[in-house]
């Protein structure tokens, strides 16, 4: 194995791989009766697993596993306990080689990254005027200036000199944050993105973000690192990510809880 490899975590970023994926072979493995468990911490190949290694066979995988009467009686007793999702997840297992706890993350990505979506083409329908207010919900949410009367005031009218909304840094307003949103589909341009420095500069503003529905070129993306004042540049992307992470906008449908073993339990008995 490359070093790579062997820290690849997770999508979750909770575990390596090949942590998890060694722990999945050997409930794989102890439940084929291929592997014996003393006692704690200690693992032996059983009887059974020495007369499979003297048929030499090319692979041992689930595919293979599911030959073998012990381990095709735990499957299907696993199955019996489940939804019909089951025989599904199964086969997905066998075909891509992943653990559970892998196929469950990347649907758990796949299952997001479709809801973030529908979101952002959702909030390109919304009016501007309810755009400025979503922007400044989410920030109060991830926790700028308390409450959207003490924290927030939109101020997106024609005058404004390119500034939305204005949200305090805290709640006690030692530094305030200027806003500006753009609820569209072409890109933002570099030249967008420094009218908005300078409107800063104007207000003797040190810190701005700008939000947008759509995405920043390069060129913007760098402009902003090289500049005072600290500008944050929120793309489509980022803006849906966001809203899903403090929810706004969506609510929760269906949660699901991963437990393990508490060996230490046992261990107090």
């Amino acid at each position: 194995m490359t070093e790579e490899e062997k820290t690849e975590l997770l999508p979750s970023g909770n575990q390596p791989v090949i942590d998890n994926r060694v722990g999945w072979a050997r409930t794989y493995l102890k439940n084929a009766q291929l592997l014996e468990n003393p006692r704690r911490g200690i693992l032996k190949i059983s009887e059974a697993g020495k007369q499979l290694l003297d048929t030499r066979p090319q692979r041992i995988d689930i595919r293979y596993l599911n030959t073998l009467p012990g381990f095709k009686e735990w499957r299907e007793s696993s199955s019996a306990k489940e939804d019909e999702s089951g025989p599904v997840v199964e086969k997905t297992e066998i075909e891509t080689g992943k653990t559970p706890e892998e196929l469950l993350e990347y649907s758990f990505i796949s299952i997001k990254e479709q809801l973030a979506s529908e979101l952002l083409e959702k909030v390109k329908s919304c009016p501007p005027v309810f755009f400025e207010i979503l922007v400044i919900d989410l920030l109060i949410r991830m926790g700028y200036g308390g409450s959207r009367k003490e924290a927030g005031q939109v101020i997106g009218r024609s005058g404004d000199g390119g500034i939305d909304g204005l949200i305090k840094e805290d709640k006690l307003g030692l530094d305030t944050i200027y806003v500006q949103t753009k609820r569209w589909g072409n890109q933002v341009t570099i030249h967008q993105v420094r009218d908005f420095a300078g409107s800063l500069l104007g207000r003797k503003a040190k810190k701005g973000i700008l939000i947008s529905t759509s995405s920043y070129p390069a060129s913007a993306k760098e402009f902003v690192t090289s500049i005072e004042p600290k500008i944050v540049l929120i793309d489509g992307k980022e803006l849906a990510e966001l809203m899903i992470e403090y929810n706004i906008g969506v609510a929760p449908k269906k949660t699901y809880e991963v437990k393990r073993l508490d060996t230490d339990y046992f261990e107090e008995v």
